[in-house]
């Protein structure tokens, strides 16, 4: 994974080869658990329809989605994203700090880091604005300028800058689980998180990414527990990636059609008292696209029938 720009488009691509397809053998069976109380999001940019912030906000509605992430910094219109939010009752649960790609806070550069530290802090206060209560946010990224000490240190004083910030506004930074090089176990999320001694840092949990990794996500629910603020919604097929011998092909299968142990997962979150949000992350579409993955989400979740 290189960045989110990248990222996204593969997303893209990936689902229109993939296409709306039925969900199949995913159906759980939660007679031994009691099922986490999870509200379903997606991702803004997720929303490819024509139409104002309200309009789009109208449609997930209709769509019985209750929640949305926004990217900040971004050329979105926070006041009238925010009275689409209280009209529509479909809440901003959280905002991505749109920059950590590139302006990372592991950077060998201080103006660099400094540019990255700049944009998490307006992510905040654009959070505090839009009534979200996370940010989340890559931390860094090893590559053969920077090591995985050096990404950990350099993160590590950046984020703590941004922890007065985080109080004052009451934000919490959520550090995601990503394909950065850098944080693979959960032994080592949880270390990142406890250093530095605050409530407001904590995980963000992507199921379908630590598939790559080879440690059930479930596990790493467990081990993260309260720790854990957020957790992003997909798919990942790794016979699919070693078919095309090419790890983002993994991604090439619809919500549900991965290799996600689902009940498990669900399972894990009822244990550790998780009943927050389940954002999708996937390329989206038109209506029909967003009605599919809610649907996908609903079977999972077994919020109907």
């Amino acid at each position: 994974m290189t960045n989110a720009i990248a990222r996204r488009e593969f997303l893209h691509t990936a689902a229109a080869m993939v296409g709306a397809t039925a969900l199949s053998g995913s159906v759980l069976q939660a007679d031994e658990f009691k099922l986490p109380k999870l509200k379903k999001a997606v991702k803004y940019g997720m929303i490819r329809t024509q139409g104002s912030i309200q309009e789009k906000f109208a449609l997930l509605k209709k769509l019985d989605f209750q929640g949305v992430e926004i990217d900040a910094p971004s050329n979105l219109n926070l006041q009238q994203a925010k009275k689409a939010s209280d009209e529509t009752g479909i809440q901003i649960h959280g905002v991505i700090d749109s920059v950590h790609w590139r302006d990372t806070l592991s950077d060998p550069k201080e103006e660099v880091r400094a540019r990255g530290l700049k944009a998490l802090l307006r992510a905040l206060e654009d959070a505090k604005l839009v009534g979200a209560d996370t940010v989340l946010l890559v931390p860094g990224v090893v590559n053969k300028e920077v090591s995985y000490q050096e990404c950990w240190d350099r993160s590590t004083a950046e984020v703590r800058k941004a922890i007065p910030t985080a109080e004052k506004l009451g934000v919490k930074i959520a550090i995601e689980t990503v394909w950065n090089n850098f944080i693979t176990k959960p032994e080592q999320l949880i270390e990142y998180v406890d250093q530095f001694k605050s409530p407001f840092v904590g995980a963000y949990f992507d199921c379908s990414n630590m598939l790559r990794y080879g440690v059930p996500s479930a596990q790493w629910i467990r081990q993260l527990g309260k720790r854990m603020l957020k957790f992003d919604f997909k798919g990942y097929s790794i016979a699919k990636a070693k078919e095309k011998n090419n790890e983002w092909a993994g991604f090439q299968v619809g919500i549900g059609e991965g290799d996600e142990n689902w009940p498990e997962i669900l399972k894990a979150c009822a244990e550790i008292g998780y009943n927050g949000w389940a954002t999708a992350e996937v390329a989206g579409g038109g209506e029909d696209v967003l009605r599919d993955i809610s649907q996908r989400m609903d079977k999972i979740l077994q919020l109907k029938g």
